[in-house]
């Protein structure tokens, strides 16, 4: 294997002040130089006694460091030679809250939009900040990119801090991000007033609208303040639910509710009390999965487009360039309003 002489360019960054363990700064110094393109393939790095010299470390510290990259495949050993760079692998952190219908098709968009040389580990905090914590501790050094998506906790903004901001892309939701922050998110306000006017001569079929927020959700109560505007503005009656227990639907009343289980359980009643959705009751679910469009006649849905935001969070990661976008949210009108 040639050596090459970028390696004289090359040198890692050790933050004694930094709450990172130096083994991880060691690793995150050479991912971030590949990620930069100031390593490449067949780039010798110094050894392990110049690195516990040049930069006073201990000989465990080094080795675990070298230890690890190999591990990962980033760095081969050759006998006598050294250590060298043995793939341009980028490894991308993907941190989601919970795994569901429609966050896999987000998931699948991201992996399928990849370069060849990323590798990307997928990791679920549910909504629990000592889990966030924890992984987010553990990660750093080990990835050249950081797809996060937070939520509302007084917690997140210490842990988002440790994090490299030119490497964190904060996705789905509007939280704790600056003005120098990357971040691709719906709005989960605005654009459920604008698109229920679009719907307005649906809505007005019914002689109620309901908004069943149930207990158990984490979706951001903003959705609900844009129903609630909308609703007086159009001088519709309106309702908000939040015990999940009270559900129980009846003639003449549209629903929208952000969980699909409050979906299955309206599907259900439809069928107990000889409804029929679309005429008798109407519903619009929150968030596109592939198998409303099939559910009984097709559910109308209100959605961000997870596959889009798949798609852009994988541009993040190939490209180097800062991102701040919202991807839109619409009304996807099917027979169940």
């Amino acid at each position: 294997m040639a050596e090459n002489n970028k390696i004289n360019d090359f040198k890692f960054l050790i933050d004694s002040t930094s709450d990172v363990p130096k083994f991880r700064q060691l690793v995150e110094s050479v991912n971030n130089a590949i990620s930069e393109k100031k390593l490449s393939i067949g780039d010798h790095l110094p050894s392990v006694n110049q690195v516990c010299k040049e930069y006073t470390l201990s000989r465990d510290t080094v080795f675990k460091a070298y230890s690890l990259l190999k591990e990962q495949g980033v760095i081969e050993s050759v006998p006598n030679k050294g250590y060298f760079i043995a793939k341009e692998i980028r490894r991308v952190f993907l941190f989601l809250d919970t795994f569901k219908a429609y966050k896999e098709v987000l998931y699948d968009s991201f992996f399928k939009n990849l370069p060849k040389n990323v590798i990307a580990d997928v990791h679920f905090h549910h909504y629990k900040p000592d889990v966030f914590k924890k992984q987010i501790e553990e990660s750093i050094g080990k990835y050249a990119k950081y797809v996060v998506m937070p939520f509302d906790d007084p917690s997140m903004q210490d842990i988002l801090g440790v994090i490299p901001q030119d490497k964190l892309l904060l996705i789905d939701w509007n939280l704790y991000s600056t003005p120098e922050s990357n971040i691709l998110y719906q709005d989960f306000g605005r654009p459920l007033f604008e698109e229920f006017e679009k719907a307005l001569h649906l809505i007005k079929k019914y002689d109620h609208f309901e908004f069943v927020y149930p207990e158990y959700t984490n979706h951001p109560y903003e959705s609900v303040n844009y129903f609630i505007k909308f609703c007086k503005k159009h001088h519709v009656k309106y309702d908000v639910l939040k015990n999940s227990d009270l559900f129980d639907i009846k003639k003449g009343v549209a629903y929208i509710s952000v969980s699909d289980r409050i979906l299955g359980r309206f599907l259900e009643q439809t069928r107990e009390k000889n409804l029929e959705p679309g005429q008798d009751v109407g519903f619009v679910s929150y968030n596109e999965t592939p198998m409303k469009k099939f559910i009984y006649k097709g559910i109308t849905v209100l959605s961000t487009d997870f596959a889009e935001m798949g798609r852009r969070a994988a541009e993040f990661v190939a490209n180097d360039e800062p991102m701040r976008l919202c991807i839109p949210t619409t009304l996807r009108i099917r027979e169940s309003l």
